[in-house]
């Protein structure tokens, strides 16, 4: 899920109180006290730094000055991010009425809903995503399977892990399948979407498992033994309709078949880059193939 991102400065003020102080200028940082961005939704942003004071006394009597002063001039809320070294002050901060949004590395990320009713900031992110690779041999018929090294059963299943912050989904089955497998491959397609919710290894959020369909650029398997019980080239038939598998890799592998005997034009997603809203900034679309007929009106 996302949350408010776009963020705009606030006008020039300097405040001094209590051995703190701060000059809020343009995307600058001047003395002790950070600058607070407003973002286009209305929130303002504090971010507060290694180096600030600890002085609990100053913090809550600015804090209080701050909150009065954004309320007056209608913001919507407050996100303060504070880093480990100055937890301490979460307490204070928690007095006034802020409450936890979620923590990464060594900073922690507070909120104080400003206006009446009930707070609509959104919430973290809900899922992780999972990315797996099913590569497929066209000319042997051959997909490269895996059994993990730590299941408590050793079925079957396509090589795949967790994506990484930024990372393609094309681009997070390329790198684990090399990762546990040896095999380099080339992204083709998108196979399938599994939705979990609940997911005990996702720490009881939504967990995303995507299946994609590579195409090998290598042959020779040098498998990751601390991942890896055993790999292999196995007959895609014999993969789709083996009990010795899971049925996630049992319904894909079927599909697979069915897009290796039939054409694969009839199971891809394909995917496209478009410029998003926001400047700068590109996404991926995955969807079935559009005729070129299709692309421009007649």
């Amino acid at each position: 899920m996302l949350w408010l991102a776009a963020r705009r400065v606030l006008g020039a003020r300097t405040h001094c109180r209590r051995g703190w102080s701060r000059t809020v200028m343009s995307d600058t940082m001047v003395d002790s006290w950070p600058v607070g961005k407003v973002d286009r939704f209305g929130g303002v942003s504090v971010r507060l730094q290694p180096g600030h004071q600890r002085d609990e006394a100053a913090f809550r009597s600015w804090l209080q000055d701050a909150i009065k002063r954004w309320s007056e001039e209608g913001r919507i809320a407050v996100w303060m991010h504070v880093p480990i070294m100055l937890s301490g002050l979460i307490t204070c901060a928690a007095s006034e009425g802020f409450t936890f949004h979620h923590a990464e590395n060594d900073t922690s990320t507070l909120t104080l809903w400003l206006k009446d009713g009930p707070n609509r900031l959104p919430g973290y992110a809900t899922h992780q995503v999972g990315v797996a690779g099913a590569v497929l041999d066209e000319v042997s018929g051959k997909v490269l399977v895996v059994q993990d090294r730590n299941k408590t059963v050793n079925a079957w299943k396509f090589p795949g892990g967790l994506s990484d912050p930024g990372e393609d989904i094309g681009a997070t089955a390329v790198r684990e399948v090399f990762e546990e497998t040896g095999i380099k491959s080339e992204f083709q397609s998108l196979l399938s979407i599994r939705q979990q919710h609940k997911h005990p290894g996702a720490f009881g959020k939504s967990d995303m498992y995507i299946i994609c369909r590579l195409k090998p650029l290598s042959y020779n398997i040098n498998f990751c033994s601390q991942e890896c019980l055993r790999c292999e080239w196995m007959d895609l038939k014999e993969l789709a309709y083996t009990s010795n598998t899971t049925p996630i890799t049992s319904r894909i592998a079927k599909l697979l078949f069915y897009g290796y005997r039939e054409g694969f034009h009839n199971i891809d997603l394909t995917v496209r880059t478009f410029p998003a809203v926001y400047s700068g900034l590109f996404y991926s679309l995955y969807h079935k193939e559009l005729p070129a007929t299709y692309e421009t009106p007649e």
